[in-house]
């Protein structure tokens, strides 16, 4: 049995400065757009250089409000600028694919907002050509970038926490309901899995890797799209995950990971800046670590920003931290509970799936 340690071990982050910077052109300025481009520029050396939207007025007052020198008056017109190294789509899920794909037909370098496309069809075609046009592309699953993550990567490789058992997240919300609203409408793949969902399964897989079954239970809103949803997934040796996800009210939005020997509790809104406790098994021997940079919330953003940019730098296609296959097995997970709780109709009990 591995002895608890005495200290936690330093985080080998990437600096937020001085590194390679990229050139960046925002497809569909919105929300989450905006704390990007504000992560980039108050954070890293990063810089938005041009922003596209279908409403050149939406375009026009963002690019005023982030300090962006160029509007386009089309996606097309971004995407073939010259001054532009990489794309960041925030559109809806439903267009994704599409404007993934025209980003990397011009030759540019992409990094798309979670999750990738709609389902894992949609993400195999945006790796197959991104893989033959020889461009980077990479979803950006932002959490993965985080300094604490680095360092439970480094203790579950070291084994400080033992065999895991068990990974248990949540990440609920109350979401006004808004039928023709991107949370809600089917077609602009609403729903909580694919929205919110995604950070405990993401969380499950970075910890325990794909899971051979998944089963789902949950309930569908009155629009189609799956509004709550636990799920339990279970792997070979016996390990599980139990997650959940809803629309309909604000949840903990905890998670820990359980193993033989410490338990790693991480805090409230576990998929942003923010720190952990490591508890030992046996004892009353804990450790606490907290982010010393003293980003928060959408802040974190600017990790992955810089991870990007260094990993294009040396020569890289894929992120070796989050390459376009993980990003393929979360969507099947998702697809998974996704079919059975449309399978299950409104009460929406699911049923086994084998991976």
């Amino acid at each position: 049995m591995s002895s608890f340690p005495t200290a936690l071990p330093s985080v080998d982050a990437i600096p937020l400065r001085g590194g390679p910077v990229l050139r960046w052109g925002v497809l569909a300025p919105g929300r989450i757009a905006g704390g990007f481009v504000w992560a980039l520029h108050r954070h890293t050396d990063q810089r938005v250089h041009a922003v596209a939207s279908r409403d050149p007025e939406r375009a026009s007052r963002f690019a005023a409000q982030y300090g962006i020198p160029r509007v386009h008056a089309s996606y097309e017109q971004l995407v073939r600028d010259p001054d532009v190294d990489i794309v960041y789509v925030a559109s809806p899920h439903s267009e994704h694919k599409r404007q993934a794909l025209l980003a990397i037909a011009a030759g540019k370098h992409v990094l798309v907002e979670k999750p990738l496309a709609l389902n894992a069809a949609e993400a195999r075609d945006i790796a197959r050509a991104a893989r033959a046009a020889n461009v980077f592309a990479m979803e950006a699953l932002w959490s993965r970038f985080l300094p604490q993550t680095l360092l439970i990567e480094r203790l579950l490789r070291d084994g400080v926490l033992g065999d895991i058992r068990l990974v248990a997240a949540d990440f609920g919300g109350r979401f006004d309901f808004d039928p023709e609203g991107r949370v809600f409408n089917p077609a602009l793949g609403g729903g909580a899995l694919l929205d919110i969902g995604i950070y405990p399964i993401w969380l499950a897989h970075f910890v325990l890797g794909p899971p051979p079954h998944v089963h789902a239970t949950g309930s569908l809103t009155q629009t189609g799209v799956d509004g709550q949803a636990a799920l339990v997934l279970t792997y070979a040796m016996g390990a599980q995950a139990l997650l959940h996800t809803t629309l309909f009210a604000e949840t903990p939005q905890e998670a820990v990971i359980a193993g033989t020997h410490a338990r790693l509790q991480l805090d409230s809104r576990f998929f942003t800046p923010g720190g952990f406790t490591l508890k030992a098994a046996r004892s009353d021997q804990r450790l606490r670590w907290t982010d010393p940079s003293g980003l928060q919330g959408s802040e974190g953003l600017a990790w992955q920003a810089v991870a990007v940019a260094s990993h294009i730098a040396e020569g890289r296609r894929e992120s070796p931290l989050h390459p376009l296959e993980r990003s393929i097995a979360l969507l099947e997970t998702i697809d998974a509970a996704r079919e059975q709780l449309r399978a299950a109709g409104p009460s929406a009990h699911g049923h086994l799936f084998t991976r």
